[in-house]
C-alpha cells in the first residue's frame, strides 16, 4: 500500500472549515486515509465481487477467489483458471465472466489502463465502463482506491448515501438537492468527504 494521497491533509482543513459534520469526523477518526495498491487488476476483479451483495459476503468470496488465485491474482493466472473453479469460490455466472474478460483484454492490451492517468474522471468513467461488469458504481470505486482522483462522489453507493442520512439526519434516500449542495461544497475533495462518511458507519475502512 502506498502512503495517503498529497492533498489528504489539505482537504482535511479546508472541509473541516467548511462543514460541521466534516469537522467532527475528522476529529474522530484520525487513523488511516484513503491509500492504493496501484493495481489495477486486483481492484477490478475486487470491485466486480462485490457488486450488489454485502460487505461481509464480498469478503468471504473474496478470500476463497484469492486462495483460488494462491494469492497471485493477475491476468495470466485468472486466464489459465476454468469458470467453473471461479463459480466454486461463490462467484456468479456474469461476474466469473466480467473477470475473464478482463483478464483477456489486459493480457491483450485491448484495455490500458496506463491511459486513465491522462483522462478526465468522466472520461475515465465511460472508459472503465467499456468493460464487462463495469458500471458507474465500480468504476468510481477505482477512480478512488487506485487512482486516489480527489473529487469522486458515488452516489450510487448505498454506504454512502445512509452515511449522509445518519449524519446530517436526513431520511434516507437524501433529497437530490442536499446531495448536490453537499456535492459543492466539498469539491474539489468529494473524495475525502466520502472516506470519512463511510468510516462514519464501519470502523474498518473500505479498500478495494
Amino acid at each position: 500500500m502506498n502512503n495517503k494521497p498529497k492533498y489528504w491533509n489539505k482537504a482535511k482543513k479546508i472541509l473541516s472549515k467548511k462543514d460541521k459534520v466534516m469537522k467532527k469526523l475528522i476529529s474522530n477518526y484520525k487513523d488511516g486515509a484513503l491509500v492504493t495498491r496501484n493495481d489495477v487488476f486486483f481492484s477490478l476483479c475486487k470491485s466486480i465481487i462485490g457488486q450488489q451483495i454485502s460487505v461481509a459476503a464480498a469478503n468471504s468470496v473474496f478470500s476463497k477467489f484469492e486462495k483460488k488465485c494462491k494469492g497471485k491474482i493477475n491476468p495470466k493466472i485468472i486466464n489459465k483458471l476454468s469458470s467453473l473453479s471461479l463459480k466454486k469460490c461463490g462467484l456468479s455466472r456474469q461476474k466469473v465472466k466480467g473477470i475473464k474478460d478482463l483478464a483477456k483484454k489486459m493480457i491483450n492490451k485491448e484495455f490500458k489502463p496506463e491511459l486513465i492517468k491522462k483522462m478526465s474522471d468522466e472520461e475515465a468513467i465511460e472508459y472503465l465502463s467499456n468493460l464487462k461488469q463495469i458500471g458507474r458504481w465500480s468504476a468510481e470505486m477505482i477512480l478512488l482506491f487506485t487512482f486516489n482522483r480527489s473529487n469522486i462522489w458515488p452516489l450510487q453507493d448505498i454506504g454512502l448515501l445512509r452515511a449522509i442520512s445518519n449524519n446530517y439526519n436526513k431520511n434516507y434516500f437524501p433529497p437530490k438537492t442536499f446531495l448536490n449542495k453537499l456535492y459543492k461544497k466539498f469539491t474539489p475533495y468529494c473524495s475525502v468527504a466520502t472516506w470519512y462518511l463511510w468510516r462514519s458507519i464501519d470502523d474498518e475502512p473500505i479498500q478495494y
